[in-house]
């Protein structure tokens, strides 16, 4: 007689990164505006910049086979899939401040970043957690 599987129900994946309302509003109002449409946001993490890494936000034409699609807040975010360990619990926030307005990564991952604000250093998300 064989013992029959059960599955057990999956828990619900967190969302690799999440938009704060400023930023969604922001990114919508963005890709309104753009020449032709497109598929969503692109995000991902690039080696440069005196602290190793740094931040990459880009139109998608299309979302590309291994990409991890995150909607949130109205807005279709493709991450790159290189980059997901990085950017797991990651916020994306938008700041306006008198000198400047700008995208700000909020990233439980990231561990160090250079005085200039424009690279940081990221280690990857354990599996375990």
């Amino acid at each position: 007689m064989e013992a029959e599987l059960t599955p057990r129900p999956r828990r619900p994946r967190p969302k690799v990164v999440t938009l704060s309302d400023a930023a969604a509003v922001r990114v919508k109002e963005i890709m309104d505006r753009a020449d032709k449409p497109y598929a969503g946001l692109r995000v991902g993490v690039k080696n440069g910049g005196c602290a190793g890494q740094e931040y990459v936000m880009e139109y998608a034409e299309a979302a590309g086979p291994l990409d991890e699609v995150v909607e949130d807040r109205g807005v279709r975010i493709l991450v790159e899939p290189k980059a997901v360990l990085f950017l797991i619990g990651t916020e994306i926030d938008y700041e306006v401040t008198k000198l400047a307005s700008k995208f700000v990564f909020r990233n439980p991952n990231e561990t160090d970043a250079c005085g200039c604000g424009e690279s940081v250093t990221i280690v990857p998300a354990s599996l375990e957690d």
